[in-house]
């Protein structure tokens, strides 16, 4: 038996330092590994949270309901949080909260290190917090799990901390893309959130980490949107889009009250002296308090988006959808800020859906002859208050678009979710996610703070191999094109290679419905007035005009000659040239990296540490500071900037310290840096 051991252990040892070593197929397979679990994690949480729900309301809710009636939901909420208190005081404390700006840090400060155990923790705090009732999330824990199973494999496999990190964004998108069913909006989410900034590694592997989680919860419940509504969203007149910049503003405002009440009673309950576990089962009964009035509060709340967001009519009067948003508000905030476990992304979606429903209403009774259905607001506004929230513009605007293939609204969405978070911005630096970790003294600078639409041209995004009808082909011939090429539309060009057109699917099926298509032509069916931009213009001025028409490209043309076509744009053109702009704004990340790579061939250990506000290095002079024997400061990293320390360097709260020690002193030096920081 024991042989049998020994190979086991040589042969796993020799797997794992092929992948340690592999600059190719070690990282593609460890993201398809991560995409998997990420997968199956998502899928067993949701199957999780459902049966918690089933059990505590349709069972045992039965029976305390004869006893005490319609006030039966409070002891059951608060059943729920005590159960989750227990968890976060005896087992694993990172598992309260909404979980991102946890890994955030370990991504930051940590190396991408994550504990084993938080990916069962978690999952299990998180469905007692949302199936008991609690107006939490599931983004929040899921990002956590996907996270914690990408780091646990990292470290199995003894990788580098930059390769750690990497699996730690892998898990993250595959969590994101298989609860949500939007791989691209997993994507943009672990590039734009966890790790703040876009490159080529990063990005490929992300994808497909994203690409396996989907295709695996695909498999076991179905291909299907988030939200399923029955009627498309688009502006009902050019003069809308004045309407949506204004709920943009005030969608702003929204999402800047949601952080506040959030945070403020989070505040509030770390003042209170009451054992830690208890005060989630007080904040649950309190929601379950309000859930006697307004049952809509509970959980996650879908099927009232739903509720709302489809049809040319809401369910519900402005008044209701005001109190839903308010009580969304004060009930999320209720039960992650008393110490509960959840995510703040779909109560951001629920408060924008309904507040924007509630101006939907308005602007219908103001301005009747340009607004369009109150159901296209409450669906722009779900996007609006998370970027507001989350200050994460693009992941916002893909996931509502894939949450409910609707993309006739992505004109509205892209202008209301970019002046929200433009105006959040203005009002607070800090975002939902980085203001928790700001109040303990740990500042999270992304690598640039440009606008990189500004500075991508529409040249470095768009493709010259694109595919092109003549106005003279029948239309039947058209739809096998169409068919057997899987795309949406052409641009229309003539013999001479002018630009006649665009056209694309809808105008064959427009087509269809009172003529016959065996008697016309491309050019009878065709968009004559065709939306174009330039090579030379920036990425943000052409996707102001992307949705100026139901397409999903712009052709590119010479600016030389206005009639020729050199190109197209596509939505995946952008997402690539937004990923290779990020790659040029790294050097803070490669300086650190190469200090990491020196760290792995010697005999010395990098420590890093944040200091927090109030510790005993704050306001010390490095000179005065007493670093122990056999260590060196060797930077201080300070928002951007990396700070080639002296004597007379002064320490300050929210700097990170680069320690070097020797290994035979590592474990004091991290003890001492542990006390002092």
């Amino acid at each position: 038996m024991k042989p049998v051991m020994s190979i086991g252990r040589a042969v796993l040892g020799t797997f794992k330092a092929r992948v340690r070593s592999s600059q190719f197929m070690g990282p593609i397979l460890l993201a398809v590994s991560i995409g998997a679990g990420a997968g199956l994690a998502a899928v067993a949480f949701r199957e999780l949270v459902h049966g918690i729900e089933h059990l505590l309301f349709e069972q045992a809710g039965g029976w305390v309901k004869l006893g005490i009636g319609a006030a039966y939901t409070i002891p059951i909420v608060a059943f729920g949080g005590l159960l989750v208190g227990l968890i976060t005081r005896f087992f694993a404390p990172e598992t309260k909260g909404h979980g991102v700006p946890e890994v955030m840090l370990a991504v930051a400060y940590q190396g991408g290190r994550i504990r084993a155990r938080v990916t069962l923790f978690k999952a299990l705090a998180a469905a007692l917090c949302i199936g008991s009732g609690g107006a939490a999330g599931r983004e929040g824990p899921i990002v956590q799990i996907g996270s914690a199973l990408g780091s646990t494999i990292g470290q199995f496999f003894r990788l580098p901390d930059r390769r750690v990190i990497l699996s730690v964004a892998c898990g993250a998108a595959g969590g994101i893309a298989a609860t949500f069913n939007a791989p691209m909006a997993g994507v943009i989410f672990a590039l734009e959130v966890i790790l703040g900034r876009f490159t080529s590694m990063a990005f490929g592997l992300v994808v497909l980490s994203s690409a396996t989680a989907t295709v695996v919860s695909r498999a076991i419940i179905g291909d299907h949107p988030a939200f399923m509504i029955h009627s498309e969203h688009g502006l009902a007149s050019g003069w809308e889009i004045v309407l949506y910049a204004g709920l943009g503003v005030m969608a702003a405002l929204v999402a800047q009250l949601y952080t506040r009440t959030l945070y403020g009673i989070e505040e509030a309950t770390d003042r209170v002296r009451i054992p830690e576990y208890l005060k989630p089962a007080i904040g649950g009964a309190l929601v379950g308090l309000v859930g006697i009035w307004v049952p809509q509060v509970f959980g996650l709340g879908y099927d009232v988006i739903e509720k709302v967001i489809d049809g040319s009519t809401t369910h519900f009067a402005f008044g209701a959808l005001v109190v839903f948003c308010l009580a969304k508000i004060l009930c999320t905030s209720l039960s992650i800020g008393s110490g509960g476990s959840g995510g703040i992304f779909a109560p951001a979606l629920f408060i924008g859906a309904m507040f924007g429903g509630a101006y939907g209403c308005a602007v219908n009774y103001l301005f009747p002859e340009h607004a369009g259905a109150p159901g296209a607001y409450a669906l722009v506004g779900m996007a609006a208050v998370f970027a507001g929230a989350a200050h994460a513009p693009i992941t916002a605007i893909l996931i509502l678009f894939e949450m409910t293939d609707n993309y006739r609204i992505i004109l509205p969405l892209m202008s209301a979710t970019v002046i929200s978070t433009f105006v959040s911005q203005r009002i607070s630096s800090e975002s939902i996610y980085t203001i928790k970790l700001r109040r303990r003294g740990i500042r999270i600078t992304a690598a640039q703070d440009v606008n990189l639409m500004d500075a991508i041209t529409v040249r470095d995004a768009m493709t010259t191999d694109f595919s092109s009808v003549s106005p003279e082909m029948p239309v039947p011939e058209l739809m096998a094109k169409l068919a057997s090429e899987s795309l949406s539309g052409y641009p229309v060009v003539d013999e001479s290679g002018r630009l006649a057109g665009v056209v694309a699917m809808q105008d064959v099926e427009d087509a269809l419905i009172d003529r016959n298509p065996d008697k016309l032509t491309v050019a009878d069916i065709c968009t004559k007035n065709v939306v174009v931009c330039r090579p030379d213009q920036s990425l943000s001025s052409a996707l102001a005009q992307f949705g100026a028409r139901n397409i999903g490209r712009l052709p590119v043309i010479d600016p030389e000659d206005p009639r020729r076509v050199v190109g197209m744009l596509r939505r995946s053109g952008i997402i690539a040239a937004y990923a290779n702009a990020h790659n040029q704004s790294a050097d803070l990340i490669h300086r650190v990296d190469a200090m990491r790579a020196l760290n792995e061939r010697s005999e010395t250990v990098l420590e890093k540490h944040a200091v927090r506000a109030g510790s005993p290095l704050a306001g010390t002079r490095v000179r005065d500071a007493g670093f122990p024997e056999g260590s060196t400061l060797t930077a201080v990293v300070r928002g951007d900037r990396t700070i080639v320390p002296r004597g007379s360097t002064l320490i300050e709260p929210g700097d990170l310290l680069m320690v070097l020690a020797t290994r035979q002193n590592a474990g004091a030096v991290h003890k001492w840096l542990k006390q002092q920081c």
